[in-house]
């Protein structure tokens, strides 16, 4: 069989099980049980097993539960509510007023929680009612949102970052730290965004309420974040602890902050702890069946085969990178980005090992165009938690994104021209 009609029956059997509602790691085990049945001499049985047991066995793997709990401690806090009453003395006056409190909420949240939802769901809870009680449009309100809630697939820890680490072997702390810089950048254009409209309609903190205060005792409530972040990414940074060791820290930081804050209570640990719990074991679940998926794809030869094919073709290395983002993007339009990244991997990392593309640079890159997706319909999962916060319809919700989608294409245009953005801190690392 050749490996086009190779390629067309995995997809088609793949497509199939989703389409079904099959679960997404029950789907990749069941196309890769098919592929190597049909089309190899090899014991499934063993295979499938020796597989499932290595991937879970992964060291690498032990931060991400921790990084998910840590999360969802600090989800359960009064973080939120500090978070505003932190910033806002700080943004109240800048070119926009106070939806800059969207964007620099959710880049520090990103930098504590790691996913996306969490990061929206968590800072869209306590801004989106102080916004609308101001009187800011309810465009912006939800277009700065859905931007900058993608941050927590980039800025470190990123769950996101984790899986992609695991599934091509590069290590989770280089990849963590060549987040920050992009990150960074990503979150200065979407507040540039905010500050040009807001001197285009002259538009400030509107509707400021008499009692509010502005004060030092305010802004002092950030400290406790700011800590646990520079504690958590320093000891990466200056190698004093590895990302696992790290998350650990993490959790104990998560711990003592809610024990300080008098949120940490016997049914807050434990709805934390089952929230991990959930989450950790549907990531080890997807990232086991794609693992065995990839085994079962090398076994037929499809992977080296097709990179030898795209090889062939002779495209510019700028070419490939317009190519696979346009790919991804496409992809994230109908799956999550966790979801997308392990069904890929098995074909893309050797296409782009032989391009010669750096694969931490790329990691970088890949999570920038997932996040695109994030807020892209019909499957874009930031536009459907805000659907949910807000009332408002679908086709609002994604007009009022759109803007934030162009913005993310000049970051990958910036990351494509200047790589250093994303190679600059890991390499300073590499040197110590």
């Amino acid at each position: 069989m050749t490996e086009l009609a190779l390629t067309i029956v995995f997809l088609t059997i793949l497509f199939l099980f989703l389409g079904t509602g099959i679960w997404v790691a029950m789907s990749l085990l069941g196309v890769a049980a098919i592929g190597m049945f049909l089309f190899t001499d090899r014991p499934v049985g063993d295979a499938m097993a020796t597989t499932i047991w290595g991937a879970a066995s992964s060291w690498t793997l032990t931060a991400l539960p921790l990084f998910i709990w840590m999360g969802e401690i600090l989800f359960r806090t009064k973080l939120s509510e500090n978070l505003f009453k932190g910033l806002a003395p700080l943004m109240r006056r800048l070119p926009g007023g106070l939806l800059h409190v969207n964007i620099a909420g959710c880049t520090i949240f990103a930098a504590i929680s790691g996913s996306s939802a969490a990061t929206v769901a968590t800072v869209g809870k306590m801004s989106i009612p102080e916004l609308r009680v101001r009187g800011y449009p309810e465009r912006m309100i939800t277009g700065t949102l859905a931007g900058a809630g993608t941050l927590g697939l980039l800025i470190p820890p990123s769950i996101t970052l984790i899986i992609y680490g695991v599934t091509v072997n590069e290590s989770i702390a280089k990849l963590f730290i060549a987040g920050v810089l992009p990150g960074l950048m990503l979150a200065l254009l979407f507040m540039g965004y905010v500050a040009v409209w807001g001197l285009v309609k002259g538009e400030t903190d509107i509707k400021r309420p008499e009692s509010e205060s502005s004060g030092l005792k305010d802004v002092l409530q950030l400290i406790p974040v700011v800590l646990l972040i520079l504690g958590v990414m320093g000891s990466i940074y200056t190698g004093i602890a590895t990302a696992t060791e790290a998350a650990v820290l993490g959790v104990i930081g998560a711990l003592v902050l809610s024990g300080l804050q008098g949120s940490l209570t016997r049914a807050s640990f434990v709805e934390s702890l089952l929230g991990a719990t959930r989450t950790s074991s549907m990531i080890a679940f997807i990232l086991a069946g794609s693992t065995f998926l990839s085994l079962a794809m090398g076994f037929t030869g499809l992977p080296r085969t097709l990179a030898m094919w795209i090889g062939g073709l002779e495209l510019a290395p700028w070419m490939l990178i317009v190519a696979l983002a346009v790919f991804y993007i496409i992809l994230g339009c109908f799956l999550d980005g966790i979801s997308a990244i392990v069904l890929t991997m098995a074909i893309i990392e050797p296409l782009v090992r032989q391009a010669g593309f750096d694969m931490i640079w790329f990691g970088i890159f890949l999570m920038v165009v997932v996040e695109m997706a994030q807020i892209t319909p019909p499957v874009g999962f930031n536009l459907f938690v805000l659907q949910g916060m807000t009332g408002k319809d679908m086709a609002f919700i994604a007009r009022a994104a759109a803007p934030m989608f162009l913005l993310m294409v000049v970051a990958v245009a910036l990351l494509s021209v200047f790589p250093d953005i994303a190679t600059f801190l890991p390499s300073a690392m590499s040197d110590r």
